[in-house]
C-alpha cells in the first residue's frame, strides 16, 4: 500500500468532505503517518473510514469525528494542551502540530512508552508522554488551554479535567448518552463551565474511565 497516497484520499473523502475546513488541521493529518500508530497487522487498515480497536480500551477513531473536535476545539499555536487516555500517540501527533506544546497522559505504561518513542521518532519534539490515570488528568503540568479527550466517548462528566483548565480553556469531548454520541464543547468563564454540542458523532465506544457507574437493580 502506498500509504502517502492512502492519506491525501483519506484527507480528501473523510476530513474535507465533513467540513473540516482548518487548513493546518488538513496538512497535519495529510502528513503524520497514522499507520505508524497502530501494530503492524493493522496498519493496512489504518486509512479505513472506521474506528479501529488495537489495545485494551483504546482505538484510533474515524479520522472525521477526530479531525471535528479538533477543530471544535480552536487550538491556538501558542495553546497549551492535554491528551487524554492518548494510546498510541496518534491524537497527540495531530494534537502537536496545532499547538505550542501536548502533554499526554496514558494509564498503560507500556503504550505510554510506545507512544514515546513514536512520537520521538517522528521528530515531533513538542509533546511529552507520562503514565497515568486519564480521568485524572495531569495537573502538575497545568492549567491547560485545552484538554482533549480523542480516544473514544466519555459517560461521564469530567469534572477533575474540567478543573484543570485555564480561563478561557476548553475541553473537547465526545459524549455517550441515551444510545447517542455527540461531539462536545466545554469553555471555562472564571468560575463557571458552560458545554455545547457541536456535531452528531459516530463514536459509540466509551473509554473504560470514563464509563457510567453500574447500578443494580433488585
Amino acid at each position: 500500500m502506498d500509504y502517502t497516497v492512502a492519506r491525501k484520499h483519506m484527507v480528501n473523502s473523510q476530513v474535507r468532505t465533513n467540513d473540516v475546513t482548518d487548513l493546518r488541521l488538513q496538512a497535519a493529518l495529510e502528513a503524520i503517518p497514522r499507520e505508524r500508530f497502530l501494530p503492524p497487522a493493522l496498519r493496512d487498515q489504518a486509512y479505513v473510514e472506521r474506528e479501529i480497536p488495537y489495545a485494551d480500551g483504546r482505538r484510533l477513531l474515524t479520522v472525521r469525528d477526530l479531525a471535528k473536535l479538533a477543530e471544535e476545539a480552536e487550538i491556538a499555536p501558542t495553546d497549551l494542551v492535554l491528551d487524554v487516555a492518548c494510546g498510541s500517540g496518534y491524537s497527540t501527533a495531530v494534537l502537536a502540530s496545532l499547538a505550542e506544546m501536548v502533554v499526554a497522559v496514558e494509564a498503560d505504561e507500556a503504550l505510554a512508552s510506545a507512544a514515546q518513542e513514536t512520537l520521538s521518532a517522528l521528530d515531533i519534539d513538542n509533546a511529552a508522554v507520562v503514565a497515568g490515570d486519564p480521568a485524572r488528568g495531569a495537573p502538575d503540568q497545568g492549567p491547560y488551554d485545552v484538554v482533549f479527550i480523542g480516544g473514544g466517548a466519555v459517560a461521564v462528566e469530567p469534572e477533575a479535567l474540567l478543573a484543570q483548565l485555564k480561563d478561557g480553556g476548553r475541553l473537547a469531548a465526545i459524549r455517550r448518552e441515551g444510545g447517542v454520541s455527540r461531539g462536545v464543547i466545554w469553555r471555562r468563564d472564571g468560575d463557571a463551565i458552560g458545554a455545547r454540542t457541536v456535531f452528531d458523532a459516530r463514536t459509540a465506544a466509551v473509554l473504560p474511565e470514563f464509563e457510567a457507574p453500574k447500578t443494580f437493580r433488585f
